[in-house]
């Protein structure tokens, strides 16, 4: 995947809200890996803050949508991880100023 198509899709991602916590899931550090195939296939490998999330759903469906209009992304899956297990630690700076958590 070349850097300016990657730049793209976590921009893309960056509007993809966690309801629960209102920080878009690029800065909360959810995204763990990006991957394009020939084809257009995007596959994107992310967490959720909790396990059992309610609105696993609701967020899935938010990133197919967000990178729809992506031209060379014709497809997406999104794969949910629970391994290596999502922490503070994984926060953007921006993440942690807006919810008050310190460095």
């Amino acid at each position: 995947m070349d850097e300016t198509l990657k730049e793209n899709v976590l921009g893309a991602l960056e509007q993809v809200i966690d309801p629960e916590i209102g920080i878009d899931i690029v800065n909360l550090g959810l995204v763990y890996d990006l991957d394009v195939n020939e084809e257009g296939v995007l596959d994107v490998t992310m967490t959720l803050t909790a396990m059992g999330c309610p609105l696993a759903g609701v967020i899935v469906d938010q990133v197919k949508l967000a990178v729809a209009d992506i031209p060379e992304v014709k497809e997406t899956n999104v794969n949910i991880v629970w391994n290596p297990p999502w922490t503070k630690d994984r926060m953007s700076r921006y993440a942690k100023i807006a919810l008050g958590i310190p460095d």
